[in-house]
């Protein structure tokens, strides 16, 4: 008889237990996303400031850092600085919202803002 409690109060352990168990998986998983995005974002802000110091259109930046990062665009904020002559440093910023989904623990995260510069020499 004692031996059937044991089991009992161990299967009710677990069902009290489990809950936050999940919770903190659920948790690892949202923390994954936002770092993945933060290596998007990296890429994209490299991305965009090489195709801004071959290129004099200002639009150009911007274009490549959603095609080559795969970011949602609506969230995505590219600022090519000033560029000037041939030789000179040109930088560009990109910021990009990360949303927080991540069901039963994205709703009481903020979304993340993730940032990343990279500066070049202009070519062209």
């Amino acid at each position: 008889m004692s031996r059937e409690r044991e089991h009992g109060q161990a299967a009710v352990e677990l069902v009290l237990s489990l809950p936050l168990v999940v919770l903190l998986l659920l948790a690892a998983v949202q923390t994954g996303l936002v770092v993945r995005d933060q290596i998007l974002v990296v890429h994209a802000s490299r991305e965009a400031a090489r195709a801004a110091v071959v290129s004099a259109d200002p639009a150009a930046a911007r274009r490549a850092a959603a095609a080559s990062s795969g970011l949602a665009q609506r969230r995505l904020t590219v600022d090519p600085g000033p560029r000037g002559a041939p030789g000179s440093a040109l930088r560009v910023a990109v910021r990009y919202v990360s949303p927080t989904e991540v069901p039963l623990v994205g709703p009481f995260l903020p979304d993340v803002i993730l940032r990343a510069t990279t500066t070049m020499r202009v070519e062209v």
